[in-house]
């Protein structure tokens, strides 16, 4: 059986679920010029910030280099929404760069500790039973506090809001199972945790805590693994037999990309059929 991609990865069977027009664009046709948000981008800075951090280096200049980071992100990459001048663009930035070092000194004012093996590791492995390998991204892997044997896998998210969601819930979960295979089979040891470590950008008026922990102990995922494995084999063959990929106008994230998306591939004859709307 022949499929348009290589793998699956958890943005990518997000997006084919979400709105499989905008899917194809960016893991078909790998077109990536979409713009990000700017909550997007500022994640991405303080992403880069903590893998310099954990990979070694002190907290000022791992920040300066996820400054530098955000500082290179052209203007045509980032949505600015309402942001139309020159003016309103460059305030924008300067709000986007006062946020990442905002999050950036919460998150770095405290870091959790562990001991790492290793930092933003890639990999792509198959998995017995599913016809296409899986691909994860994990920010950290270390060695379990709870298990000395084992590894956990730390993902950091930085957001306005802190999740309403817990460990057992579907949105982390899917995510988690990706890393806990690709890191199973690159590590070869017992992965026993994910911990989700989220950082609010925004200061909390109160005074509480900017950090939340989530933790997801595999050792109880049994039906989550079911669930995983049955909906990627699905996606899979719907995939594989989808002909016409239809825009999903109410994504909240790509709807106006994918309607623009499907008005290109109109062919030139369905504009000749003179419709008019009823007057």
């Amino acid at each position: 059986m022949q499929y348009p991609i290589q793998h699956w990865s958890h943005s990518s069977l997000m997006s084919f679920l979400r709105n499989p027009l905008a899917w194809h664009k960016r893991y078909v046709e790998l077109v990536y010029d979409t713009p990000s948000t700017p909550a997007g981008i500022v994640g991405r800075a303080c992403h880069v910030a903590l893998q310099h951090f954990y990979g070694g280096l002190k907290k000022e200049d791992a920040i300066a280099l996820g400054l530098e980071y955000l500082r290179d992100v052209s203007d045509f990459e980032i949505n600015f929404g309402r942001a139309k001048t020159a003016s309103a663009r460059r305030a924008k930035r300067q709000s986007m760069e006062r946020e990442y070092l905002q999050g950036a000194e919460f998150y770095l004012a405290r870091p959790p500790r562990w001991k790492v093996l290793g930092v933003e590791t890639k990999a792509t492995v198959r998995v017995e039973g599913l016809p296409l390998p899986i691909k994860a991204v994990s920010d950290l892997v270390v060695v379990s506090k709870v298990d000395r044997r084992g590894v956990d896998i730390v993902d950091h998210k930085f957001v306005s809001a802190f999740s309403p969601y817990r460990g057992d819930k579907s949105l982390f979960a899917l995510q988690a199972i990706f890393n806990y295979y690709t890191v199973k089979k690159t590590f070869n040891k017992p992965v026993r945790r994910f911990i989700v470590q989220e950082c609010k950008i925004s200061r909390n008026a109160d005074g509480s805590a900017q950090m939340r922990r989530y933790v997801i102990d595999f050792r109880a995922f049994r039906h989550e693994f079911v669930l995983f494995n049955r909906l990627v084999r699905d996606a899979t063959a719907a995939l594989a037999h989808m002909k016409v990929f239809l825009p999903n106008p109410s994504d909240m994230f790509e709807g106006e990309n994918s309607l623009d998306i499907y008005r290109i591939n109109l062919e030139p004859e369905e504009y000749d059929t003179h419709f008019r709307p009823d007057e």
